[in-house]
């Protein structure tokens, strides 16, 4: 289950690097992708969720830092849901 780091772009040119312990994320996203942030928020529940679930199954307990760098990004996303048109772009996924 090896982590994975990915880094984002917001609407406004702003940069965040995420993480996830498993690489299925990599099941969702796609390097230098564009989404808009309902899409990418989509993404990012089911991706971090079912990373956190692997772990769990592993290791008796879900992953607190894949549920809070969920709550992260569900917070950044707050401005941008307002504007159907904002994109999130992909820009790393390593």
């Amino acid at each position: 289950m090896p982590e994975t780091y990915f880094q984002i772009q917001w609407p406004d040119g702003r940069q965040q690097t995420c993480y996830s312990p498993s690489s299925v994320i990599k099941d969702y996203f796609e390097l230098g992708q564009t989404y808009t942030v309902s899409d990418f928020l989509s993404r990012a529940r089911d991706s971090l969720q079912q990373a956190s679930n692997r772990v769990q199954a592993k290791y008796g307990f879900p992953c607190s830092r894949a549920l809070g760098q969920l709550q992260q990004l569900e917070a950044a996303a707050q401005p941008y849901l307002a504007q159907p048109s904002d994109r999130v772009t992909v820009l790393q996924l390593e």
